[in-house]
C-alpha cells in the first residue's frame, strides 16, 4: 500500500458507540440466522418472523433512511430518500406476504400486490444510485458509461438466462403472468448490479462510510434475490428459512448505514527518519475499472459456452445478447482508442510546452541521481553557470560547490531526504558555484525529491548577495571615512570581551576627540572640516596594530579598540597601550594639509581597561570619562580612567541638575572687587564677579560652576543676568553718585553668539541709563582659532556705544599677543601668574617691565590682577602699571560694603611718588580721575 493509502486506511476508527452500534447489529443478525436455521420452534413462528420480522426490518431501514435524508447535504439528500422508499416498499411487500400467510392462512397467489411492492423495490435503489454515481464530464464519457452497464448486465443476462431463465420460461410458457413476473425480479437485480459495478460514487469524508455501507446492503439484497429467483430454490422456498436472514441482515445494515459512519481521527505522526524510496504504485480500483468490459466479455462467454457443453441449442436471447455485447465492447473499444489518441496528442503537447518552459527559463533545472551525479542540466546553465549543459551531465554534484560550503549543503540535503515529505515538501539551499569563467557564483536553489533523487530549480542571485553585503556594510561603517561605527565598534568590543580574550587585562578602548575642530568647521568651512575628518580617519587606521579596530563614533570622535597580548602585569600592559595611545595622538596632532593651508588640531585621548566582568557599555563610558578628563585637564594629551572619575561625574551631574534652577530660585550674587589707582590708593573701577551660594551653604566660583554645567544654553542664560544686574547696580550707584565704572567678564565666543547681539548691550544701557563709558567688557578665553575679523568687528560696534574693552590675560600666552596685535583694545590686564612671581623672579620682572612699557607706548591702561602684597604694590608702580586689583586692597564685596569703600574710597598705597594719569586717560575717561 502506497504511503496515501496508509494514511487514510488509518484515517478513522469507529469511536465506542460505533462498536456498541456494530455488535448489536451483529447480534441481531445472528440470532435471525440461528432461528432460521432451526426453524424458528414451530411454523407458526418461522411464518411469523419469515413475513412480518423482514416487514419490520425492512420498515427500520426505511425510517432510518428518511431521518438521515433530512439533515444530509442537499445534493445527497434525494438519494436518501428514494432508499428511504425503496425500503417501504420492500416492508410493504413483505407485510402484504405475511398478511396471506399468518392472518388468512392461504397461499398468496401469483401474482399479487406483494409481487407489485417487491417489483417497486429496485427502481427507487437505481434511481439513488445514479444520483449518488460521479456524472461525466464528455460526450464519450456518457458512451462509455452506458456501455460499461450494457456490457455488465448482458453478460449477467447472458449467464443468468442460460443457467435459470430459459428453464424458467419455459415452465410457466402457458401463462404469460407469471413468465414475465419470474422474469421482472432478476432483470432488475441484474440492472441494480450493472449499477453498482459500472457507477462510480461520489464520496466525501462525511458519508463515506454510509454510501459504501449502503452499497452493500443493496447487494446483499440483490444477492438474496438472485437465490429466491433460481429454480432450486423457488420451488421448495418457504417464509422462515434461512434465505430470509439474508433480506433481513440487507435491512438491518441498510439502516445502519446513515448513523455507523467511523470518526475521522487524526492519523499519528509517523516517527522520523530515513526512508528506503518508494516505487509508484497503482490504485486497484482503477485496474478493476480498466478491465471491466474484458470481464463481463468473459462472462457473456461463459454463458454460451455454458449452452454449447450441455449440447442445448443456443438460444435466440443468448445469441442476441452476446452479439449486442460483443457490439458493445468493439464500439467501447474504439472510443477507448479515440481517446488515447486524443490524450497522446495533449500529452505531446504538454511535454512540448514543458519542454519550453524548462528550455526558455532563465533558472536552471537540474536532476541529481541518489548518488549526487547530475542526470539531467536544462539549457540555462550556459546562461547562468558559463558552462555547457551537456558537459555538466554526469558530473557529481560536490565538484561544482565550494569546498567551504559542501559540508553545509550535504548537512541540509541529509536532514531534508530524513524529514516528512508532508511536513517539508521543499527546502532551500544557498552556496557557491563554480561557473565556466572560474570564479564563483553565490547560488540560490530551491529542491524538490524526485524518484529518490533531488530536482535543483538554481538560479544566480550574485548581485543580490553583493548588494547585502553593500548595506551590510553601510550599516556598519561610517559613510564619510569608511571606519566601523558606533554599532559595529561596539559589536567588535562584545567579541573581544566575550571570545577567547576574555579577562585579558590587556585589552583596552580608546576614544579620541579632536581639540579644534569645531574652529576648523566655522572658519574654513564644513567640506574642509569633512576633508579634515577623512585624513585623520586614515591616520587612525594606519596607526593601529592588524587586528585592532579603528572607529568613528561621530562628529570628530573616534575610538580604537586595542587587543590584549596576554600580559598581566599592570604595568607592563598600562605601558604598552599608553605608547600606542600618545602614537595616536602625536599622529592625530600633525599638521593637515587641506586646500592648500596647513590646519591644525590636537587630540585628546581618554584610555579604559578591560576588567574581569565589564561590559562593553561601562567599558567604553570609562573610556569616554577619561576622555573628557583629558580635555578638562589641558587637551592634547592622554589621561587613563581611573574610578574616581565615576564619582567626580556623579558628582557633576548632580551639580548640573541643581545649577538648571539655581538661577531662577536666587541662588546667584553679584559681587565686585575694586580696581585701584597704584598712585592715588582711590577706586577707578569695579570687576563684577557673580557666584553660586547653593542651598547646601556652598560657594561656587564660575570656574567650578560653569565647568560642571556642560550646558551651553544655561551658561549663556546665566551670562545674560550678570551683565543686566552689572549694569542695572552700576546705574543704581551713578544715581547716587559713585560714578565708578563696571568690568564685566564675556568670553570671546559668548560675544560672536547669536544670542547676544548688539541691540542686547545697547537696549540694557538704555533701560539702565547707563552713561557712556560706565561699562567695560573685559575680553577673556580668545582662541586663535575663532574668526577674528568677526570678532573685531563686534567690539568695534561695542566702542561705538561707549562701551571700552579690555584685554584679559596678558603674558599668559601667544594668544594674548595675537589678540593685542589685531583686536581693538583700550585696557590691558596682567595675567596672574606674572604678578604672583614678579618680586621674586628676576626673569618674570624683566618681562613684566617689557609689557608694560608696550601698554604704554601704545597708550592703553594696565591693570594687574592678583595683586596680594605690598612689596608687588611698589614692583608694579616702578614699571609703570597705573591699577591694580586684589587682596592688598579688598576682597570680593558685595553692594552693602562695596558702597562703604566707595564712600570711603581711600585705600593706603606704600610709598613712593605718584604718577602722572595718562592723558589719553584723563581725556576720555574723566570720571576715572574724579
Amino acid at each position: 500500500m502506497s504511503a496515501p493509502g496508509a494514511l487514510l486506511a488509518r484515517g478513522s476508527v469507529p469511536g465506542p458507540t460505533g462498536l456498541l452500534a456494530q455488535l448489536a447489529l451483529a447480534l441481531i443478525c445472528a440470532g435471525y440466522a440461528v432461528g432460521a436455521a432451526v426453524g424458528w420452534g414451530s411454523r407458526e413462528l418461522a411464518v411469523i418472523m419469515g413475513d412480518f420480522g423482514l416487514s419490520a426490518g425492512a420498515l427500520v431501514a426505511s425510517v432510518s433512511c428518511l431521518l438521515y435524508a433530512r439533515s444530509s447535504p442537499p445534493r445527497h439528500r434525494p438519494a436518501w430518500l428514494l432508499f428511504a422508499l425503496s425500503s417501504m416498499m420492500a416492508s410493504a411487500g413483505n407485510f402484504v406476504w405475511g398478511w396471506y400467510e399468518v392472518v388468512l392462512d392461504r397461499k398468496v397467489p401469483g401474482p399479487s400486490l406483494a409481487d407489485l411492492f417487491f417489483l417497486c423495490f429496485a427502481p427507487p435503489a437505481i434511481i439513488g444510485l445514479l444520483v449518488l454515481a460521479k456524472r461525466p464530464v464528455t460526450r464519450a464519457g456518457w458512451v462509455c458509461l452506458a456501455l460499461d452497464a450494457w456490457l455488465i448486465g448482458g453478460s449477467l443476462l447472458t449467464l443468468s438466462w442460460s443457467l435459470a431463465l430459459a428453464h424458467t420460461t419455459r415452465v410457466q410458457g402457458e401463462s404469460v403472468a407469471p413468465a414475465a413476473l419470474s422474469l421482472a425480479y432478476p432483470l432488475l437485480d441484474i440492472v441494480l448490479v450493472s449499477m453498482v459495478l459500472a457507477l462510480h460514487f461520489r464520496r466525501s469524508a462525511a458519508n463515506r462510510s454510509a454510501v459504501n455501507t449502503a452499497i452493500g446492503a443493496l447487494a446483499l439484497t440483490v444477492l438474496c434475490d438472485a437465490l429466491f429467483t433460481s429454480p432450486l430454490l423457488r420451488e421448495s422456498y418457504r417464509s422462515g428459512q434461512l434465505l430470509d436472514a439474508g433480506w433481513f441482515a440487507g435491512s438491518l445494515l441498510l439502516a445502519y448505514a446513515p448513523w455507523g459512519a467511523r470518526r475521522p481521527l487524526e492519523p499519528p505522526r509517523p516517527p522520523r527518519g530515513p526512508r528506503a524510496p518508494r516505487l509508484p504504485s497503482r490504485p486497484v480500483a482503477g485496474s478493476l475499472a480498466a478491465l471491466t468490459p474484458y470481464l463481463a466479455a468473459a462472462v457473456c462467454t461463459l454463458g454460451i459456452l455454458y449452452n454449447v457443453v450441455q449440447g442445448r441449442t443456443v438460444d435466440r436471447v443468448v445469441v442476441l445478447t452476446g452479439c449486442g455485447v460483443v457490439l458493445a465492447l468493439v464500439v467501447r473499444q474504439g472510443i477507448m482508442l479515440l481517446d488515447n489518441i486524443a490524450l497522446t496528442q495533449e500529452l505531446a503537447q504538454k511535454e512540448n510546452h514543458f519542454r519550453s518552459l524548462v528550455q526558455g527559463s532563465s533558472d536552471v533545472i537540474m536532476i541529481a541521481a541518489p548518488g549526487g551525479t547530475l542526470r539531467y542540466v536544462s539549457p540555462a546553465a550556459s546562461g547562468v553557470y558559463g558552462r555547457d549543459a551537456e558537459d555538466m551531465v554526469g558530473t557529481p554534484l560536490s565538484a561544482l560547490i565550494h569546498p567551504d560550503d559542501l559540508g553545509r549543503v550535504l548537512h541540509e540535503v541529509r536532514r531534508f531526504l530524513a524529514a516528512d515529505p508532508g511536513d517539508e515538501s521543499t527546502t532551500r539551499i544557498e552556496c557557491r558555484f563554480r561557473s565556466g569563467r572560474g570564479d564563483w557564483l553565490n547560488v540560490e536553489s530551491t529542491v524538490n525529491r524526485h524518484q529518490g533523487g533531488l530536482i535543483f530549480n538554481s538560479r544566480d542571485v550574485t548581485e543580490r548577495v553583493r548588494l547585502q553585503a553593500q548595506l551590510q556594510h553601510s550599516a556598519e561603517h561610517d559613510p564619510l571615512t569608511d571606519l566601523p561605527n558606533r554599532a559595529l565598534f561596539t559589536e567588535r568590543v562584545r567579541q573581544a570581551l566575550a571570545g577567547r580574550r576574555a579577562g585579558d587585562p590587556g585589552t583596552a578602548v580608546l576614544f579620541i576627540d579632536l581639540d579644534g575642530f569645531k574652529g576648523v568647521n566655522d572658519r574654513l568651512g564644513h567640506q574642509a572640516g569633512d576633508e579634515l575628518l577623512i585624513q585623520a580617519a586614515h591616520r587612525l587606521g594606519d596607526s593601529v596594530r592588524a587586528g585592532d579596530t579603528a572607529a568613528r563614533l561621530g562628529g570628530d570622535e573616534f575610538a580604537a579598540l586595542i587587543l590584549g597580548d596576554g600580559v598581566h602585569d599592570k604595568a607592563a600592559r598600562e605601558s604598552q597601550v599608553v605608547e600606542i595611545a600618545e602614537r595616536l595622538r602625536l599622529t592625530l596632532s600633525q599638521p593637515y594639509r587641506i586646500d592648500g593651508n596647513d590646519v591644525r588640531v590636537a587630540a585628546s585621548i581618554g584610555v579604559a581597561f578591560a576588567e574581569k566582568g565589564i561590559n562593553p557599555a561601562d567599558l567604553m563610558r570609562n573610556a569616554d570619562l577619561a576622555m573628557y578628563r583629558a580635555k578638562a585637564g589641558g587637551k592634547d594629551r592622554v589621561e587613563l580612567y581611573a574610578p574616581q572619575m565615576q564619582a567626580e561625574v556623579v558628582r557633576r551631574t548632580e551639580l548640573a541638575a541643581r545649577l538648571r534652577s539655581a538661577l531662577h530660585e536666587g541662588e546667584f550674587a553679584l559681587l565686585h572687587q575694586p580696581v585701584v589707582s597704584l598712585t592715588t590708593g582711590r577706586i577707578e573701577a569695579i570687576t563684577a564677579q557673580a557666584r553660586w551660594r547653593s542651598a547646601q551653604g556652598i560657594l561656587f566660583t564660575p570656574a567650578e560652576f560653569l565647568r560642571v554645567s556642560g550646558d551651553t544654553e544655561r551658561t549663556a542664560e546665566l551670562g545674560h543676568w550678570l551683565l543686566e544686574e552689572a549694569v542695572e547696580q552700576a546705574a543704581e550707584r551713578d544715581r547716587l553718585g559713585h560714578r565708578v565704572p563696571v568690568t564685566v567678564r564675556v568670553s570671546a565666543r559668548r560675544l560672536l553668539d547669536r544670542s547676544m547681539p548688539l541691540a542686547t548691550v545697547e537696549a540694557l544701557l538704555t533701560r539702565y541709563g547707563l552713561p557712556s563709558g560706565a561699562l567695560i567688557v573685559e575680553l577673556s578665553d580668545y582662541d586663535p582659532l575663532i574668526p577674528f575679523e568677526e570678532l573685531e568687528q563686534r567690539l568695534a560696534g561695542l566702542r561705538r556705544l561707549g562701551v571700552r574693552i579690555a584685554l584679559d590675560g596678558l603674558g599668559s600666552g601667544h594668544a594674548a599677543f595675537t589678540a593685542l596685535r589685531r583686536l581693538p583694545v583700550d585696557i590691558l590686564k596682567l595675567d596672574r601668574e606674572l604678578v604672583e612671581g614678579i618680586v621674586e623672579s628676576a626673569r618674570l620682572h624683566k618681562i613684566t617691565s617689557g609689557l608694560l612699557r608696550i601698554a604704554c607706548d601704545l597708550g592703553l591702561q594696565s591693570v594687574a590682577d592678583g595683586v596680594d602684597v605690598p612689596e608687588q604694590i611698589i614692583a608694579l608702580r616702578a614699571m609703570g602699571c597705573t591699577h591694580g586689583q586684589g587682596m592688598a586692597f579688598a576682597g570680593l564685596l558685595d553692594e552693602y560694603r562695596l558702597r562703604r569703600a566707595l564712600v570711603r574710597d581711600d585705600f593706603t598705597v606704600p610709598g613712593g611718588l605718584a604718577l602722572p594719569v595718562p592723558h589719553r586717560w584723563r581725556v576720555e575717561h574723566p570720571q576715572w580721575t574724579k
